[in-house]
C-alpha cells in the first residue's frame, strides 16, 4: 500500500480531522481550495526530515544493518541540506537558521542513539500505510505508522516519532486521536487488541536535548469516540461547513500557513 497514492483520492486522516476540529477554515484553505501555503515553518520542517531519518535508520535495522552514530549523522545532514538549500519560503524562529537547526538535529539523534531504546524490540514495519473505511463515513481513512515492533512475547508497540520544543504530557498522549487510529488500523489488520500498546517517541529540543518515550493504551469507548468525530468531521465536510477559530486562545493563529487568506476571507463579507 503506497500512502502517495492513497493521498490522490479524497480521504481523511488523523492530522485532517485535527485540522478540522482546531480551525475548519484552515482545512478548507489547505485540502479543499487547496492553496500553498503563505510560507513552510522550520519545526515542520525539521520534523519532516527527522521522520526521514529514522525511517531509513530503522528500515537498515529491519534488514539487520545497524547505523552508526556517524552515518544517522551523515542521513540528516544530506536530508536537511536537499529540504533547506536553495528555499526562501522556510519562516524560521527566533535564534533559529539552517545551520544552527542543522547542529540540533545531530544533537537530538546523538541522544536517541546513545539511549538505545531502539534496540529493546524486533522492527516489523517502518512507515506502514494503511487505509480503512467506517460505516457512516463517506471517506477512506488512511496514514502511515511510523514504526511497528514487537516485544519477545508477541505484544505489537505502535510508535509514533515527534519533535517537539518541550516535553509532552501524559494527557497529550492518552488524548491523540492519531494513536486512536492508528490502533483501529491495526486491529482491522488481524492484530489482537490486548496485543497492542501504543507511544510517543519524543526528541525534544531543548538546550539539552533529550528523547523520552510515553507509552499509552486504548479502549473500545476510546475507538467509538473517535469513530464518531470522524463521521461528524466528514458530515461537516459534506456540508462545506467552514469556521475559523478566530480566538485570543487560538495560539495557531499567530503562525497560520493562510493567515492572509484568513483575512480577506473576513473581509468577503464587508
Amino acid at each position: 500500500m503506497d500512502l502517495n497514492e492513497l493521498r490522490k483520492s479524497i480521504h481523511l486522516s488523523a492530522s485532517a480531522v485535527t485540522d478540522f476540529l482546531q480551525c475548519s477554515l484552515l482545512y478548507k484553505f489547505g485540502r479543499v481550495d487547496k492553496r500553498e501555503p503563505e510560507f513552510r515553518p522550520d519545526a515542520l520542517e525539521f520534523g519532516s526530515v527527522m521522520h526521514a531519518v529514522l525511517a531509513d535508520f530503522h528500515m537498515a535495522k529491519m534488514r539487520g544493518d545497524y547505523m552508526t552514530l556517524k552515518q544517522l549523522h551523515e542521513c540528516f545532514a544530506s536530508y536537511w541540506r536537499k529540504a533547506t538549500d536553495g528555499r526562501d519560503d522556510i519562516r524560521y524562529a527566533e535564534g533559529n537558521s539552517a545551520d544552527s537547526l542543522l547542529l540540533q538535529g545531530m544533537e537530538l539523534l546523538t541522544v536517541y542513539h546513545n539511549k538505545g531504546t531502539w534496540k529493546q524490540f524486533s522492527c516489523v514495519g517502518v512507515e506502514e500505510a494503511f487505509s480503512f473505511r467506517i460505516d457512516g463515513c463517506p471517506y477512506p481513512v488512511i496514514g502511515a505508522i511510523d514504526l511497528i515492533e514487537q516485544d519477545e512475547s508477541g505484544t505489537v508497540i505502535i510508535t509514533d516519532f515527534k519533535t517537539s520544543a518541550r516535553a509532552y504530557s501524559l494527557d497529550e498522549v492518552n488524548r491523540s486521536l492519531q494513536l486512536t487510529i492508528y490502533k483501529i488500523a491495526l486491529k482491522l489488520s488481524g492484530y489482537d487488541e490486548s496485543e497492542i500498546l501504543m507511544k510517543f517517541d519524543c526528541l525534544i529540543k531543548t538546550k539539552t536535548p533529550k528523547v523520552d518515550s510515553f507509552y499509552t493504551t486504548r479502549d473500545a469507548s476510546d475507538e467509538i469516540r473517535a469513530r464518531r468525530l470522524i463521521i461528524e468531521v466528514a458530515r461537516g465536510i459534506e456540508q462545506g461547513i467552514f469556521i475559523p477559530h478566530d480566538t485570543s486562545q487560538n495560539y495557531r493563529c499567530n503562525n497560520c500557513l493562510y493567515r492572509n487568506s484568513c483575512t480577506e476571507w473576513f473581509m468577503e463579507a464587508a
